[in-house]
């Protein structure tokens, strides 16, 4: 037997060579195949040709298959390990245990080698135990050496891997421990040595370091336990059985009684007890050497492999292990920061809860645990939230007094959420709560009608409605419901019969709000049934129905059609009056099978249903019911039924009627002259409003009413009277009538003449709407914009596509001044501030949901205009005054303006950046108009803008080569905008603008690094020799761009000069080599494109380096004729200088561009070398004066902050090698003292970190060669040295010469492109072993 405080020590290994186990039936090799052999050497792994490992798995009893040291052999040749036959699987796992316990029968030091190596085989180990080993080394010796053996290069093993194979395996090497255990389970397993020392490998094994390790042996652990706990139940129930035999024979009277079956029964029940006994210590020792180190552990996997198992052993072994010892693990898991361990938990109880018998006992565990479940409704992980809701369903099945009201509540509101699992799974709980209960007193009831049982759960699906009030979401309820009570749902008999019948004497009636929630969920449930998908945000789309399916949907649809043909205008008879009942009520026909009026002989009811929508239509005036009553009209007329022409004489005659009626009011109405009459006003506006409706859904061209309509909006503009919303209906009136017009032209059923009149109704509709504008009413302004938007993306010249060019003549482009009223029209209404539409019109300010709505309405107008931006009907650069908005309302329109952005940028990428520059500058400028020429930096105002920069930076990706242009054209236009006006103070002070190159110095990342030399190029056009020699305040800005553009440019000069890169690790020669290599393949992908710029490029500096040089060819441009060059292959172009005289510009480069022809942006490229000579001449010269005037005085800083330096001490750090093992308990504040304690513990929150194997811990370590890490004071060896400018001391052969003379020692000098180091303006960077 097995004691906990034996686990860690040595393996007790006993030496004899033979096998003294008597045999089990059960154990014998059936066959007699597997032959006998002797002790062997040690282990080794065997290989074989790829023919014989195709066979191997499934030859395990063929002739000649046998076993020599612990390897399965055929004809004589070494086969496979026995982790090669698992991880084939191939083969039987009974057959395979049944090889291995005759192995063990004859030698079993060899047969448990094998198996040893099977664990460590599993766990991805390259090593293998030895014979030797086995016999004289310790287990934690022996752990050393596989950690040592280990493959440090990879992090994956068997349990990591993906594919079909490794889960295959992972089942394989679960199912051979259960048989295992299962075939030995008679004797091998209580020998003392077998189970022994296969606990005390694996108990060692999962106390590793190294993760793999820890993880095998811990599932083979929990398995191992699992089937040690079925034989416990095993022994359980023979000892019962036993010892009712037992009884039964002692209770006989002494003549009959047999004294040695009592003495048999006897023994045997003893020996069963010890049995028992040493299956519980092996039980208890893995429980206490595995699981309580394990279900903590630090990776998630681990973790739930945990608790998965011991919800195994609960429900298998109820009697041991159901109580709270066991228990409160589950519990204090259940605050596990990874999903899956949390969703382990929930299943564990899940299986505990849906035995009745089970779920009574656990009345402390529920009452402990209770709240943390609850809360689990509401986890981040939709998995856990949805097994959390099923879980408390099992607990409500079990006991109705566990949950309390809150806790019901607290379910009950999610369904109405999103994620359709958890709706569903909330509303199997809202039923089995409210619904499934019956008492005595209704079994009696009959089973439809408003009399039945199904009458009253659906009134307390109403109450319940009402209730949670979210009455616009009955949708999602009975979509919630649909799958445990749609048989109650689908009740349309009893619903109908609750609307009309009167109650019952001493029943009470239903409220008029309580009989709107239920049309409502009569609406929602026809709908569900018939279009069998939930509603809009709880599904990805219409899914494929099967055919049990669709037949209960036709099913359904038949008998809501024969129910409500009878029913509805019985209901619109009763309801006539009420808008929302109407509006539900009136949806209803779209789902008829309009077939059954006339198979059915139903005609009767249809012109019932057809006077009650002419009276409905003709008592309201509501916008709602009047579409209602169209869309119904639309539904019945449908030229495939034999019902069409009843249906269609009916609604002539009603279009017939509001026609002339809207004729004889208009004519009196437009001639009365003055102000309108308020009846007359009132009467034109129902008949406009009933004729617009219709006009939405049927063509009512024939009666041509543009002419009315266009009268109508005339006159309103002239007088300046009209009510507004006589206005609005007339321009949706005139909209729709251009629409219907436009279809009969794209079909080519219209006349001749029929475009020509279409052209000059819409253009003439367009200045309409164009000059109501300018209306002081904001309705009819928000309705003439949204009509424009529709129009003219209509109108576009994407109409001629899908091959109707004959629409030509009806493409309408808005004019400079159109476009200029709808971009101001978007300034003033949609970017207006919270605060300056916090009231309504009355000076009450408005409430939550006002708000709201009043935000959905400038969104909506927003999307509009956006609309016509990406799809190219209005220019691009429009959208200048839109982007330069995301900063201020990103709550509010943040995503409309970035996806205008992305797709503006798919239309034209070189348009879209001169948009987003252009939006900066004027934003720049309008700063500039409030705070004035002199700009702070600091302001709040110029670190937005530059905020705004960065977020516009970040949207171009990662993919340089394919923004290049675009980013090089928004360079160019900064850089002219930054220069563009002098500065008001004089000659000598920056130009006006300068401070945007600050700005734009947040796209420099972005360029690569041909064209961050050429952009610097072109900035330097613009300079004059004073502003390089600037070094104020106010030249920052200048300076921060050049440095930014310098910055990439010179990686290779300083790669060399300093041996590696300054973010570079120097722990291990490996990583050195990785490091060089990442950093030479952008550059190898570079410098492909021309050998002549690869060596410009990485020219060492020194000061026979000349400034005269040839000009970098572009990518695109190389090993081409100047000449012969393509406009589109060159970037160059971009760069052109302009031809107007600059202020800040030097006489000589002035007179030479006036020599030049003025050129394209996008014409021909130009030669560089004729155009900078001039200004590499003044750098030259620059530069040699700079040397001469502070060579000396940073001479003297170096030697005295180099010798300070030297006196510090040694090197930065000695190299260190990584850790090869990670720290894999979480930390020990946490840790309990007695894992044995009652329930009073606070329950644990177990806060892991994510680590996925022993080489992953390098963050332990810092980085010593981080920018950060250099910054420290903690750095010994380092020096800072200053200097104003960074490319002097990389042309500065002094200050070169100053360095050689310190050997072997770090130097810090000062490099433009090291944000982390930046101090005081100044920048810093590495260069190491010069």
């Amino acid at each position: 037997m097995i004691a906990a405080q034996d686990l860690h020590t040595e393996f007790q290994f006993a030496q004899e060579a033979e096998s003294h186990l008597s045999s089990d039936t059960d154990l014998e090799d059936p066959d007699g195949k597997n032959a006998k052999t002797g002790k062997g050497t040690a282990a080794k792994k065997g290989k074989k040709a790829t023919g014989d490992k195709a066979k191997g798995g499934a030859a395990w009893r063929a002739p000649g298959l046998g076993r020599v040291n612990g390897h399965y052999q055929e004809n004589g040749m070494e086969n496979m390990t026995l982790f090669e036959v698992v991880k084939m699987g191939k083969s039987a796992t009974q057959s395979v245990v049944d090889d291995w316990i005759e192995a063990y029968k004859n030698n079993r030091d060899h047969a448990l080698l094998d198996l040893i190596n099977f664990f460590i085989q599993c766990s991805g180990c390259k090593g293998a135990v030895s014979g030797e080993m086995f016999r004289h080394m310790q287990n934690s010796e022996i752990i050393r050496k596989m950690t040592e053996e280990f493959d440090e290069d990879s992090g994956d093993y068997p349990f990591t891997m993906s594919g079909p194979q490794w889960k295959k395996f992972r089942i394989s090497f679960c199912d051979f421990i259960a048989v295992l255990v299962r075939q030995c389970q008679y004797s091998i397993i209580y020998d003392e040595y077998m189970m022994d020392t296969v606990i005390s490998l694996l108990t060692g094994l999962s106390d590793s370091q190294v993760r793999a390790f820890r993880h095998t042996s811990t599932l083979a652990a929990m398995k191992l336990m699992t089937a040690l706990v079925n034989v416990a139940l095993n022994l359980s129930i023979n000892m019962d059985n036993t010892q009712r035999q037992y009884d039964a024979e002692r209770n006989k009277v002494v003549a009959k009684r047999a004294s040695d079956k009592l003495e048999l029964l006897l023994q045997k029940r003893k020996e069963l007890q010890e049995n028992q006994d040493e299956i519980e210590n092996m039980m208890n020792a893995i429980f206490k050497g595995v699981f309580v180190h394990r279900y903590r552990d630090a990776i998630a996997e681990i973790r739930a492999s945990c608790i998965e198992e011991i919800g195994v052993w609960m429900k298998l072994y109820s009697d041991a292990f159901l109580n709270d010892s066991y228990l409160k693990y589950v519990g204090w898991t259940m605050h596990d920061k990874q999903g899956e361990v949390r969703l382990k938990c929930l299943g564990a109880l899940q299986s505990l809860f849906h035995s009745r018998e089970l779920g009574a006992r656990l009345e402390l565990f529920t009452s402990r645990f209770k709240d943390r479940i609850v809360s689990m409704t509401l986890d981040k992980e939709y998995d856990v939230a949805v097994q959390a809701i099923k879980l408390l369903t099992l607990v409500l099945q079990c006991s109705d007094e566990v949950l309390t009201a809150e806790d019901c509540e607290s379910v009950y509101h999610l369904v109405y959420s999103a994620h359709r699992p958890i709706a569903v799974s909330a509303g199997e709980f809202l039923y089995k709560k409210l619904f499934s209960h019956q008492g005595p007193e209704d079994e009696g009831l009959p089973r439809r009608g408003r009399q039945s049982l199904n009458g009253s759960l659906i009134k307390t699906t109403v109450f319940f409605f009402l209730e949670s009030e979210l009455h616009e979401h009955g949708a999602y309820l009975v979509d919630s419901l649909w799958e445990c009570g749609s048989e109650l749902l689908k009740d349309w008999e009893t619903m109908i019969s609750l609307l009309l019948d009167e109650p019952a004497p001493g029943e009470e009636a239903l409220t008029d709000r309580q009989e709107t929630a239920l049309v409502e969920i009569m609406l929602c449930v026809i709908r569900q049934a018939c279009e069998c998908h939930p509603p809009v945000g709880r599904g990805t789309g219409k899914r494929v129905l099967s055919a049990k399916e669709k037949k209960t949907q036709l099913d359904d649809r038949t008998r809501i059609t024969e129910m409500f043909a009878v029913a509805l205008p019985l209901l619109l008879s009763k309801y006539c009056v009420d808008i929302d009942k109407v509006t539900n009520l009136l949806q209803i026909p779209k789902y008829f099978d309009l077939d059954i009026y006339t198979t059915g002989r139903l005609e009767k009811h249809l012109d019932a249903l057809l006077r009650q929508i002419w009276e409905v239509q003709d008592k309201h005036t509501d916008t709602e019911v009047l579409e209602a009553c169209s869309t119904t009209y639309h539904s019945l007329c449908n030229e495939e039924f034999t019902i069409f022409n009843r249906v269609n004489i009916t609604r002539s005659q009603l279009l017939d009627e509001l026609v002339d009626k809207f004729n004889r009011l208009l004519e009196d109405f437009l001639q009365e002259g003055g102000e309108p009459d308020e009846d007359d006003s009132y009467q034109v506006l129902a008949t406009l409003k009933k004729i617009s409706a219709f006009h939405n859904a049927h063509d009512l061209s024939k009666w041509d009413l543009f002419n009315g309509n266009y009268r109508l909006l005339n006159t309103g503009l002239q007088n300046g009277d009209m009510p507004e919303q006589i206005v609005i209906h007339a321009m949706q009136c005139t909209h729709y009538i251009i629409l219907w017009h436009l279809a009969k032209v794209s079909e080519g059923s219209s006349l001749k003449g029929d475009m020509v009149t279409l052209r000059k109704q819409m253009r003439a509709f367009f200045l309409m709407c164009q000059r109501y504008l300018n209306s002081i009413n904001n309705a009819v302004k928000e309705q003439a914009f949204t009509i424009l938007c529709d129009l003219l993306l209509i109108f576009s010249h994407q109409i001629m596509s899908s091959g109707r060019e004959q629409l030509e003549p009806l493409v309408y482009t808005p004019d400079s001044s159109l476009q200029a009223e709808m971009l101001n029209f978007i300034l003033d209404q949609v970017f207006i501030d919270q605060d300056d539409d916090n009231n309504s019109t009355d000076g009450q300010p408005d409430d939550e949901a006002s708000k709201i709505e009043d935000l959905h309405k400038r969104r909506n107008l927003l999307a509009s205009y956006c609309k016509l931006i990406i799809y190219n009907v209005v220019e691009i650069n429009t959208g200048a005054d839109i982007f330069k908005q995301y900063m201020r309302y990103y709550n509010d329109y943040g995503d409309i303006i970035k996806e205008t952005l992305s797709k503006t940028r798919q239309i034209d990428k070189v348009q879209c950046a001169k948009t987003l520059g252009l939006s900066l500058q004027m934003l720049f400028n309008e700063m500039l108009s409030e705070l004035g020429f002199n700009v702070d930096r600091s302001t709040s105002a110029f670190c937005g803008i530059k905020e705004l920069s960065r977020r516009f930076s970040l949207t171009f990706g990662l993919d340089q080569m394919k923004t290049r242009e675009a980013i090089a054209m928004l360079h160019k236009d900064g850089i002219e905008f930054a220069f563009k006006e002098p500065s008001p103070q004089g000659p000598g002070s920056p130009p006006l603008n300068l401070a945007f190159l600050d700005i734009l110095s947040e796209f420099s990342s972005k360029l690569i690094r041909q064209d961050k030399r050429t952009v610097h190029m072109y900035l330097e056009r613009f300079m004059t020799v004073q502003m390089a020699l600037q070094r104020e305040d106010c030249w920052l800005p200048l300076i921060s761009y050049r440095n930014s553009l310098q910055a990439g440019g010179d990686d290779d000069t300083m790669s060399v000069m300093s041996g590696i890169s300054s973010r570079g690790s120097t722990r291990s020669k490996k990583s050195k080599q990785a490091t060089a290599s990442k950093r030479k393949l952008p550059e190898a992908e570079e410098n492909s494109c021309s050998s002549s710029d690869a060596v410009w490029m990485n020219r060492e500096p020194n000061a026979q380096t000349p400034l005269m040089m040839h000009s970098p060819h572009l990518t695109s441009t190389v090993l081409r004729d100047p000449k012969k060059m393509r406009p589109e292959d060159s970037y160059t172009a971009a760069f052109a200088m302009p031809t107007e005289q600059h202020p800040h510009q030097p006489a000589p480069l002035q007179q030479q561009q006036q020599q030049q022809p003025p050129q394209h942006p996008h014409e021909a490229a130009i030669d560089y070398n004729t155009q900078v000579t001039w200004m590499l001449t003044q750098r030259q010269q620059a530069e040699a004066r700079q040397q001469q005037e502070r060579v000396s005085v940073q001479y003297a800083k170096m030697r005295n902050h180099m010798q300070q330096a030297i006196r510090r001490g040694s090197g930065l750090m000695e190299d260190d090698e990584e850790p090869i093992v990670e720290d894999v308990m979480m930390s020990s504040e946490d840790r309990l003292e007695d894992i044995n304690e009652g329930m009073d513990f606070d329950t644990m929150d177990i806060d892991l970190p994510a680590s996925k194997n022993r080489r992953e811990r390098t963050e332990l370590k810092p980085d010593f060669f981080d920018p950060s890490s250099i910054m420290d004071d903690s750095v010994s060896n380092a020096f800072y040295l200053k200097c104003e400018e960074s490319w002097l001391f990389r042309n500065c052969s002094q200050c070169f010469n100053v360095l050689k003379e310190i050997p072997s020692r770090k130097v810090f000098l000062p490099k433009d492109e090291m944000d982390d180091g930046n101090l005081n303006g100044e920048k810093w960077t590495a260069i190491n072993d010069l």
